[in-house]
């Protein structure tokens, strides 16, 4: 139960694999004079469908399909997980997906929506177009200047079809999409009771700030004595601590919550962003192939990997106690590292 009685979840699908199995990375560990690093296979939430989207998708569509929407339409990146997951989901539950895309590699023309392709799509592009959805890609300049002006032009395009549209934010990551990590935090419990551990980090990437805002606000409401570090892989720690606050202000005001806890904590590290979002060193590379020869653990360059190598660095740095136990949520992203395969050297 969550600590606070009046709290009940909200209506949601059964829509990921869960619980996801808590694994430790000993043979990792051992190669540091530090914590023990279990991880969280986040990664297994489904086959297609694998990474943290899912738990958020679970309360988001169900939302939609309570209000008797039939269209979903969101955006991302190019290589946007929970775009993928939003276009695999649509189509298991027969609903219409529009993904707006945003183009984040260099000679953007600036001319705004683009329906050619340079090269044939690869990852999760691939997978969006093998779903059917409907994808308009636009330069970074044109999608950021115009991204609510875009969701409002296609939601009264579908208006005029007669079609209803759900309008879904960046990630899924809103006052919704957090209650799936509060939940996450529910099986965290069980997971460190079963282990016999009490992890004093919970470790994992942020992007769009949904996923810490629910491990945040999750671990303050069930009152469990772990800090939620969130490894940064674009903005800085300011921007996310904004936007996690906001993500649960919004989660206090849309399900009539009277206050929030008192020790919510919002800790971000922006240390390891490298040269940008979906964006990564050489160091970020060598710590995939290090994990994945040692571990048979995938990461991929925009999320986990970035995120993984960052909590590596910190615990050569001495950031964590030797005898510390840390958790690293594994957030998905296998097929974004398909796209950047180029990056690899072997």
């Amino acid at each position: 139960m969550i600590a606070d009685p009046d709290i009940q979840y909200p209506e949601s699908l059964a829509l990921a694999q869960l619980p996801t199995p808590l694994q430790p990375l000993d043979r990792l560990s051992a190669q540091f004079s530090g914590p023990r690093i279990w991880v969280k296979r986040d990664d297994l939430t489904d086959c297609a469908l694998s990474g943290n989207k899912i738990r958020k998708l679970e309360f988001t569509l169900a939302r939609a399909l309570a209000q008797g929407c039939d269209t979903l339409i969101t955006c991302g990146g190019v290589q946007s997980n929970h775009c993928r997951a939003t276009a695999i989901l649509g189509a298991r539950l027969g609903l219409k997906v529009h993904l707006l895309l945003r183009n984040d590699e260099s000679g953007d023309d600036g001319c705004g929506e683009s329906t050619v392709q340079t090269r044939a799509p690869d990852g999760n592009l691939f997978l969006d177009y093998l779903c059917g959805a409907t994808i308009s890609i636009y330069t970074k300049a044109e999608f950021q200047a115009r991204q609510q002006a875009l969701f409002e032009h296609w939601s009264q395009h579908y208006a005029a079809q007669g079609r209803k549209a759900y309008l879904i934010p960046t990630g899924a990551s809103d006052g919704t999409g957090i209650w799936g990590y509060i939940r996450c935090v529910e099986e965290l419990i069980d997971d460190f009771k079963h282990t016999d551990i009490a992890p004093t980090h919970i470790v994992h990437a942020s992007g769009s700030g949904g996923t810490q805002a629910g491990l945040s606000l999750g671990c303050a409401l069930y009152q469990l004595d772990s800090q939620v570090l969130g490894i940064a892989v674009c903005d800085n720690a300011a921007y996310f601590q904004r936007k996690v606050m906001a993500d649960i202000d919004h989660w206090q005001m849309r399900y009539d919550i009277a206050a929030l806890p008192a020790n919510v904590s919002v800790q971000v590290n922006d240390d390891f962003i490298g040269p940008g979002y979906s964006q990564a060193g050489p160091e970020v590379f060598a710590a995939i192939k290090r994990v994945a020869a040692l571990e048979g653990l995938l990461l991929d360059p925009v999320y986990t990997g970035k995120a993984f190598h960052g909590m590596l660095e910190l615990i050569e740095q001495g950031y964590f106690e030797q005898s510390d136990d840390i958790v690293f949520v594994h957030t998905g992203g296998l097929f974004g590292l398909f796209a950047q395969r180029e990056q690899l050297s072997f």
